[in-house]
């Protein structure tokens, strides 16, 4: 079986490659490790610039078909009261929400529609054992199971547990990140919402999504902090979300199964590739939950290195010498935005979860967001549209 490109990693990143490079004529093969998509807490969050990619390839309003969420603001609890600190809902795009979908039903949406070109591939249950190499360069891949699949190019997109990480293939620089955070799900009377909420007090941080019937919810903790939550018991995490979010029925949280840690990294590969091997999405840089910008990174990783190299690779150029504009392309949005992150990190989150005296009043760029509705409109274009937005411009090769 000849292969153009092999893409490690079925997520967001992964798919989205293989249905691009795919699109413009090459021959492409995804492996996935897992036997399915559904996998839950994972990232859902699709934003403006990820649909604004979609409608350019003539998708989106078949996505928008599928059940899903809309958000348009975000509001904060700081202080005793909320506060509206975000507005996407004047964006000049064509979706000026944020999408909550579940991110299984996205990767099924991109595999059909990438399932109409000849040269798509998905292999499920296919884990990767290790990378093949000759003369200096990757060659393709060994699966578990021992068999041996070759291509010209290999695109690392499997998350933050890459095996360009595990094996220290490339090298990885850590920012640091004070905090872990664990996901439940809280069930939602009546059809109200339509917000992002956080409640951020000293010593109690939580994130509320709205799902429509019910509220998906992130408590932040000291990083490494759940064993010593755990020994301080179930009612204390009730008692933690209830002053968080006082409107919320916690009486189906049942026992500790009901939680999934996610441990929080923040940092990203000094060098994003070799010849024969290029990593993009969170094996590239890991990002903090904040803001939640993780998956459209992911996406606009795939849509640079399909601009750069799916026209060259389907016309069997040496793509070797083009990996590096990729990397060059997509460090300074991530770096700018890694940044961010720190600094919300070390200077809010960080300190907020030391124990101190309750918050009096809410910071001076809290108090101007909620007063002025053209200020909110800032972050909303940061958050929804981010830095360096990459548009399609990589050929397609239409079936038939």
């Amino acid at each position: 079986m000849h292969n153009d490109l092999i893409v490690v990693g079925g997520g967001p990143a992964g798919v989205m490659t293989g249905f691009l490079f795919a699109r413009a004529g090459c021959s492409v093969t995804v492996l996935e490790k897992h036997a399915d998509f559904f996998r839950d807490f994972r990232g859902d969050t699709v934003h403006p610039s990820t649909m604004e990619i979609l409608h350019e390839l003539g998708l989106l309003e078949r996505f928008l078909q599928r059940p899903h969420s809309r958000v348009d603001r975000a509001e904060i609890r700081l202080a005793g009261r909320d506060w509206t600190i975000g507005d996407l809902s004047h964006l000049k795009t064509p979706a000026p929400f944020i999408a909550f979908m579940p991110q299984w039903d996205f990767l099924d949406f991109l595999r059909q529609e990438a399932a109409a070109y000849p040269g798509f591939r998905l292999e499920m249950q296919s884990p990767v054992a290790g990378f093949l190499h000759e003369g200096g360069a990757v060659t393709g891949v060994r699966l578990t199971t021992g068999r041996e699949l070759r291509a010209p190019l290999t695109i690392a997109a499997d998350g933050r547990s890459s095996i360009v990480r595990r094996t220290g293939m490339l090298e990885l620089e850590t920012l640091g990140a004070p905090m872990d955070i664990l996901w439940f799900s809280v069930g939602k009377s009546g059809k109200g919402g339509g917000a992002l909420r956080g409640s951020f007090e000293r010593g109690r941080l939580a994130v509320l999504i709205d799902r429509g019937d019910y509220w998906q919810c992130a408590l932040v903790i000291p990083k490494g902090g759940a064993d010593e939550l755990k020994t301080k018991g179930l009612d204390h995490v009730r008692q933690l979300v209830a002053e968080a979010a006082p409107d919320l029925d916690l009486g189906e949280i049942d026992g500790w199964e009901d939680f999934h840690l996610l441990s929080v990294a923040l940092d990203r590969l000094r060098q994003w590739h070799r010849p024969g091997l290029l990593a993009i999405g969170d094996a590239a840089h890991a990002m903090s939950p904040i803001s939640g910008i993780g998956i459209n990174l992911a996406i606009q990783d795939a849509v640079a290195a399909a601009n750069a190299l799916a026209g060259p690779l389907a016309a069997g150029k040496d793509v070797n010498p083009l990996l590096g504009r990729v990397q060059r392309r997509r460090l300074f949005p991530t770096g700018v935005i890694q940044a961010a992150q720190k600094a919300a990190q070390d200077n809010v989150i960080g300190r907020l979860l030391k124990p101190g005296s309750p918050l009096g009043k809410a910071p001076l760029p809290v108090r101007l967001l909620d007063r002025l509705p053209l200020l909110r409109r800032l972050p909303g274009r940061l958050v929804g549209l981010g830095i360096r937005r990459e548009h399609v411009r990589s050929p397609e090769v239409r079936p038939g």
